[in-house]
């Protein structure tokens, strides 16, 4: 244990007689560390946004779309690509299915927003009555618009909390009217502050009856979405098969293969994008982890000059009776010590760096959680230690076999 004490101290003399030297060798390290702990908790933060949207859509939601889908990707309308197989008759027989709770159809257009003189481009939505309650959406202010309004063709409108604040910032909106392609509509409710998703910023919405939007607004017969409420996440592959055969028997359609739709359950997508980002993920840390070689060669380079600088130091040592193992493990623990520090210091950049990337992306308003995980740390600090071994090894090697005379006669 003496012993041990002793190396390790002349060990870090030595580190700290060259200060800016030992800090530069660690450089390397730093940033290799750093960089494959930050990769990894940014890849388990994009895979925590990616499930958290699709668990605030709804484990127990289907989605189906017009349009049919392959193994290639989902269908054209998910790409903005008007396909009018899908209407709202459909979404009504849909209803009749065992284990479905609620169905609410869709429309979008896109439109000027007016009130007095504030006006710009939005989006808007038609949307059938029970929309608060498959998508889990609930009224703040006012109320929602009732069956009876949206099979009427009622001009009545439902808004997001960014779109309060951008057309009634100081004032109540509910009941002030708006003008959505110069078509004018009463505001009734106000829709609570909800998270945005990876696939929808919820406080961005204006709900209109789907019969207004399609008469009124658009002109159309079909709708671009129904979303289904299953009674619970088990019984999701059940009536997703359902769904199919209900809608191929509407549509006159004897094959599967044949469809013109497309059913979705976002729920099944969590493993595949958790694949898709694990596999990114990984490939990037090992990108990452080509500095930590690139440390590790500087190390040897540093540790050569070091031990060329510190020649007649060793041969002196050896003189007075040092063993050539116990200067060859003194320059390795001043390897392993460098890699060591340079380690701790790569973990703490790693952790500020990644934190940092938490809080700006949910700054911007996204569910992403801030991961770190003790496999990547352990193996990070392991790896950097190991190099420091690896790579320190030779040049104590040969600072071990100099020779005590050749050595205090060097220049």
């Amino acid at each position: 244990m003496k012993y041990f004490i002793l190396i390790l101290k002349l060990a870090l003399d030595a580190i700290f007689h060259n200060k800016a030297r030992a800090f530069l060798t660690m450089l390397g390290i730093i940033i290799g560390v750093s960089s494959v702990i930050a990769v990894m908790s940014i890849g388990g933060g994009a895979q925590s946004l990616i499930t958290n949207s699709i668990k605030q859509v709804g484990t127990d939601i289907l989605r189906v779309l017009p349009g049919a889908s392959d193994e290639q990707g989902p269908p054209a309308s998910a790409f903005g690509i008007t396909i009018t197989t899908l209407t709202e008759e459909d979404a009504q027989e849909l209803e009749n299915i065992p284990f479905v709770r609620g169905v609410v159809a869709y429309i979008t257009g896109n439109g000027e927003i007016s009130y007095q003189n504030r006006s710009f481009v939005r989006d808007f939505t038609g949307v059938t009555d029970k929309y608060q309650f498959v998508e889990n959406h609930n009224v703040d202010q006012g109320r929602f618009f009732h069956e009876q309004e949206a099979a009427s063709n009622a001009k009545v409108a439902v808004i997001g909390q960014d779109i309060k604040e951008d057309l009634f910032p100081l004032s109540n909106a509910v009941g002030q009217r708006i003008k959505i392609n110069k078509l004018t509509f009463k505001v009734i409710g106000v829709l609570e502050k909800k998270e945005s998703s990876l696939f929808q910023n919820y406080d961005q919405q204006i709900l209109i009856p789907l019969s207004t939007a399609q008469k009124l607004l658009l002109g159309v017969k079909h709708v671009s979405l129904v979303s289904i409420k299953i009674d619970s996440e088990d019984k999701v592959e059940v009536t997703k098969e359902r769904v199919r055969q209900k809608l191929r028997e509407r549509h006159d359609i004897e094959e599967p293969e044949n469809e013109d739709f497309s059913v979705r359950a976002p729920a099944s997508a969590i493993d595949t994008f958790n694949q898709i980002t694990g596999a990114l993920t990984f490939f990037l840390a090992a990108i990452a982890a080509v500095s930590l070689l690139v440390g590790g060669v500087s190390i040897t380079n540093i540790m050569y000059m070091t031990v060329k600088e510190r020649t007649r130091e060793i041969g002196l040592r050896k003189a007075i009776g040092a063993k050539p193992m116990q200067i060859r493990n003194q320059f390795i623990l001043e390897a392993i010590v460098i890699t060591t520090i340079g380690g701790v210091l790569g973990i703490i950049a790693g952790l500020i760096i990644s934190f940092l990337v938490s809080v700006g992306v949910n700054f911007l308003g996204y569910n992403w959680d801030f991961i770190i995980t003790a496999d990547s740390v352990f193996l990070s600090f392991t790896v950097s230690v190991f190099i420091g071994v690896l790579f320190g090894y030779l040049p104590a090697k040969k600072a071990s076999q100099l020779k005590p005379i050749d050595a205090l006669r060097y220049e």
